[in-house]
């Protein structure tokens, strides 16, 4: 039987600070569908998708109403494409990318991730037409999501790779110029990419994983900005290893109240559940912020020095409290920092104080990476490249997923302003140093090896 504090306290987090189940995500297994024959190949996906989640919305809607606990997105992830669209054209990929987004359409979810390749020990001539065909794609559906794979601590960093998303995110951003470059935002690009993780843009469903399974994506910065302030009214001259308990306390309240969601979720579709992924994912929304937290902890701005140290005790204060909660803990869980998606990043970075530079540095402890990153239209598609791999770098060396969502915003310079609206944000275009400096660098191509680390494994 609950106690009646842990019944309040749930009751004051979603209340009072805007404790959500951000996203039940859906996973479907599409390899049953392969087929040679294109007309084959796209029916069979549609009717797999729409008979697998046909019930997902309105049993959503159930649990909600019943827990009181809004679920803000239901989403679905499937197979790679690159796996079961291997040996078609571009045209017919492209083909395939519509299919999925009628059938998301016909289900009533909010996005559709898997719209993939895993390129990170090399590439078929299907991965390569696929990652051609995203401006087409992501400049003519609604709620298809990509994502590449481009590295792993294992296999090291694909920069031919790297090189080709270099130029086709500038496609990407100026085939959808009339919505500010906006199909940029729903391409992620990866290493060490989780292969069940139940955020857009970057979900696919796992080769590892049950035919279809739930996952949770359980957001709660307002909730830990509340409690810390709570604490620090309380306790004034607390010490940091003390806030780090108070944020796992919290973490863990957090956790369980998506576990308990998720599962019921997955109990009335009558399928497995797979993980619950508690990771501050903050909104545009004030006091729904990583940045106030971080302010909170004691710093004036984000940005200035000592943001990275702050910044890693929140992310494994988050880590551990989740872990502690479920045994089902998995995904990216932690801390994310998306610029245009938190009202306090956005303002470091307009006030100058959060760099591209410091961001790269405080990515090396959080959850993600570059993510949601505006930069000015005419970039060099060298330099986009260069800055991904730097990211990417952070990841494969450090043994740890990173991504980079970086958004080049067509006619548009740094300093300027950008909005995207809703849960998106907005931000001010951020400026990218020396470029046009990489470029004999990045097209000299080829394998960043693997780092000895993972050759003794």
């Amino acid at each position: 039987m609950p106690r009646t504090e842990d019944i309040l306290s749930t009751l004051r987090m979603v209340k009072q600070e805007n404790l959500d189940v951000r996203t039940v995500t859906m996973g479907i297994n599409l390899y049953h569908c392969i087929d040679r024959n294109l007309e084959q190949l796209c029916s069979n996906i549609y009717d797999r998708i729409t008979r697998s989640a046909e019930q997902l919305q309105p049993t959503c809607e159930t649990v909600s109403t019943r827990y009181g606990i809004p679920i803000v997105n239901k989403r679905l992830a499937v197979t790679p494409i690159q796996r079961i669209g291997d040996g078609f054209q571009l045209e017919e990929l492209v083909a395939i990318a519509h299919t999925l987004d009628k059938a998301a359409a016909a289900v009533g979810v909010d996005l559709i991730g898997g719209y993939s390749a895993l390129v990170h020990g090399g590439q078929t001539q299907g991965a390569i037409n696929l990652i051609e065909s995203l401006p087409e794609v992501l400049s003519t559906t609604n709620r298809v999501c990509a994502s590449v794979n481009v590295g792993t601590t294992k296999a090291g960093i694909n920069m031919d790779m790297i090189r080709l998303l270099g130029r086709k995110i500038i496609e990407i951003a100026n085939a959808t110029a009339d919505r500010q470059g906006f199909g940029a935002a729903k391409l992620v690009v990866f290493a060490n990419a989780p292969e069940d993780n139940p955020f857009m843009a970057g979900a696919f469903h796992g080769s590892a994983g049950a035919d279809t399974v739930i996952h949770i994506g359980v957001s709660g910065p307002g909730v830990v900005k509340r409690g810390l302030e709570r604490f620090l009214e309380a306790v004034p001259g607390c010490s940091l290893d003390e806030i780090a308990a108070e944020i796992k306390g919290t973490a863990f309240r957090v956790t369980r109240v998506g576990e308990l969601i998720g599962r019921e979720v997955a109990a009335r579709l009558g399928v497995k559940f797979g993980i619950v992924d508690l990771s501050l994912a903050p909104t545009p929304k004030i006091g729904d912020s990583i940045g106030e937290i971080l302010q909170l902890i004691g710093l004036k701005h984000v940005g200035v020095p000592g943001s990275t140290a702050a910044l890693a005790m929140l992310n494994d204060a988050v880590k551990k409290g989740g872990v502690f909660a479920s045994s089902a803990v998995g995904g990216l869980s932690g801390a994310f920092v998306p610029v245009m998606e938190d009202a306090s990043l956005a303002s470091a970075a307009k006030e100058g104080y959060l760099t591209v530079e410091k961001l790269e540095a405080m990515t090396a402890v959080c959850s993600v990476g570059l993510d949601m990153v505006p930069v000015p239209g005419d970039i060099d598609p060298d330099t986009l490249a260069a800055l991904m791999a730097d990211e990417i770098a952070i990841g494969v060396f450090n043994n740890k997923t990173t991504a980079t969502r970086i958004v080049p915003i067509p006619g548009r310079k740094a300093g300027e302003h950008v909005s995207f609206g809703g849960l998106f944000g907005e931000s001010v275009i951020m400026p990218v140093p020396g470029n046009a400096c990489s470029d004999l660098f990045v097209n000299r191509g080829g394998h960043i090896p693997a780092p000895i680390q993972s050759l003794r494994n």
